[in-house]
This record gives structure tokens, C-alpha cells and sequence, in this order.
């Protein structure tokens, strides 16, 4: 199983990102897809997720500027990030969930600068 994102970068606050992650290894329509952000010396924190179904669900701190999509033909899922944020400042991973089984993939660093 493997899971690519890629996207990151560095961005003036307002500015926007579009990250992107790609599965393989795994029957990807079947699958829950989000995203989860680490900030240096913060916990972990979870920002969205799409699930199989195409329901989407986010963090309060991200509602309305973010937007989670997938493309299952191209099996991949997609975080738009509008109206960034220094707070948005993080390593942004994807994961892929299917009942109680997570897989996880390494991330890609997002960059907000004030």
C-alpha cells in the first residue's frame, strides 16, 4: 500500500494550495480518504475526510476555505486550501481507512507565511 501526496509549498497568507494523494495497493473507491496536518510541537489534527459514499466532513478550523474531493478513476484525493493561514502551517498527510484498518502516507509540507 502506498499513499503519495504531493503539493505542498510555500504561500503568502490569503494565497491557496491544491494537494493531491495518490493510492495504490488498495481498492481505492472502497476506501474513506482524509487528511490529517502536524505543526512543529503541536499534536496532530485532523482536517477532513471524504468517505466512500462521496460524504465530505471537516474541522471547524478549516470549514469553508478548505475543499475535499476524490477521483476514484484516478485514485487520488484532493485537498483545495483557499484563504491559507500561518496557523495553516503544517505536514499535511493523507490516510485511507476502510473499517478498521488505516493506512497511512507520508506528507507533504504546507507553508503559510504572514
Amino acid at each position: 500500500v502506498q499513499l503519495q501526496a504531493s503539493g505542498g509549498g510555500l504561500v503568502q497568507a490569503g494565497g491557496s494550495l491544491r494537494l493531491s494523494c495518490v493510492g495504490s495497493g488498495i481498492h481505492f473507491s472502497l476506501h474513506d480518504m482524509g487528511w490529517y496536518r502536524q505543526a512543529p510541537g503541536k499534536e496532530r489534527e485532523w482536517v477532513a475526510m471524504v468517505t466512500a459514499g462521496d460524504s465530505t466532513n471537516y474541522a471547524d478550523s478549516v470549514k469553508g476555505r478548505f475543499t475535499i474531493s476524490r477521483d476514484n478513476a484516478k485514485s487520488t484525493v484532493y485537498l483545495q486550501m483557499n484563504s491559507l493561514k500561518p496557523d495553516d502551517t503544517a505536514v499535511y498527510s493523507c490516510y485511507a481507512a476502510l473499517r478498521d484498518v488505516v493506512h497511512w502516507g507520508k506528507g507533504t509540507q504546507v507553508t503559510v507565511s504572514s
